[in-house]
């Protein structure tokens, strides 16, 4: 007879709703199950296209991910949304704008959307968004769409989940762009000008364009330059086009097998300093001893970096 977590994998695996709504909950809670779960479920992922989308807060992410959601579904394919809200000071969970903003498609059977709090965690995605991709994945997504909070240049870390990662910029940003230069402007496979209707806009994509002159890709790709309005839905088409070139080029060559190397040993990387720093803290921190140990810091009595060594080598 299956167990449980059988039977919840299977229903996450025959696209149950609410199956997902649960486990999503149970890997944003850090819950045991929800870690066993994604261990059943990952041998049946890898199957969808994963896009990242990102910039800085007011570039029009929510309505540009909806039109793209749109033109997919157009398409026929089947569109899971994760959309990584700031944390709300009060409650600790998400504010819920970008669900809010994609209303047009909650009633849409070949759409799931999931918004989810930041929780404090820094790079502009909440700490649970791989596994959400890989929940929704499993769930038979063919298009995975993230969005991120949007927090600037510290948002990098869409690109160690990303398939391909989509920069928004907006016209009115000037020399900010060169700003961007040395963080996430380096990431992203393909930038989009979005509010194109604005004065400005071509001054953006010459900046780009100049930007990438300077700056090569190692694979030699010329990474596009798109001019969009999120609010009409003009250009979403074209990037969704774009994505798709972009996933046919990456699946046909070895720099997109590469890529997901790096990726998944930045995430083995990740999940071990998660897993070593929660051993620490269940097998070792007994209750007031960080006070304790600050004490000492405070008096000079011993250095920081005697106490973790203690911590972390010391017998227990």
């Amino acid at each position: 007879m299956p167990d449980a977590l059988d039977s919840w994998a299977a229903k996450v695996l025959a696209g149950d709703r609410l199956a997902m709504s649960r486990a999503i909950s149970a890997v944003e809670d850090r819950e045991p199950e929800g870690r066993e779960l994604v261990k059943r479920l990952f041998p049946k992922t890898g199957r969808a296209f994963v896009v990242g989308v990102t910039g800085a807060p007011g570039a029009g992410k929510s309505t540009l991910v909806e039109k793209l959601a749109k033109e997919y579904r157009a398409a026929g394919r089947t569109v899971g949304i994760c959309a990584v809200d700031p944390t709300s000071p009060f409650t600790g969970g998400a504010v819920l704008g970008d669900r809010i903003r994609m209303q047009q498609l909650a009633t849409d059977d070949g759409v799931y959307i999931r918004s989810m709090a930041t929780r404090g965690h820094l790079g502009g995605l909440a700490a649970a968004a791989h596994d959400v991709a890989t929940i929704l994945d499993a769930a038979g997504f063919e298009i995975v769409l993230l969005e991120t909070v949007g927090v600037g240049q510290d948002e990098v870390e869409i690109a160690r989940l990303a398939d391909a990662t989509v920069l928004l910029l907006v016209p009115g940003m000037g020399d900010d762009v060169q700003t961007f230069k040395a963080g996430v402007m380096e990431i992203a496979d393909i930038f989009v000008v979005n509010k194109a209707d604005r004065p400005g806009a071509d001054r953006v994509v010459q900046e780009v364009a100049a930007m990438l002159s300077i700056s090569a890709r190692p694979d030699g790709r010329q990474t596009p330059i798109l001019k969009t309005v999120a609010t009409t839905g003009e250009g979403a088409a074209a990037l969704r086009d774009e994505l798709e070139k972009f996933r046919a080029s990456a699946a046909a060559g070895p720099l997109g097998l590469g890529r997901k190397r790096e990726q998944w040993r930045a995430r083995l990387i990740e999940l071990l300093r998660e897993r070593l720093f929660e051993k620490v803290v269940g097998e070792r921190l007994r209750d007031g001893e960080i006070d304790a140990r600050l004490e000492d810091i405070l008096a000079h009595r011993t250095d920081p970096y005697t106490i973790v060594e203690a911590l972390i080598d010391g017998p227990l």
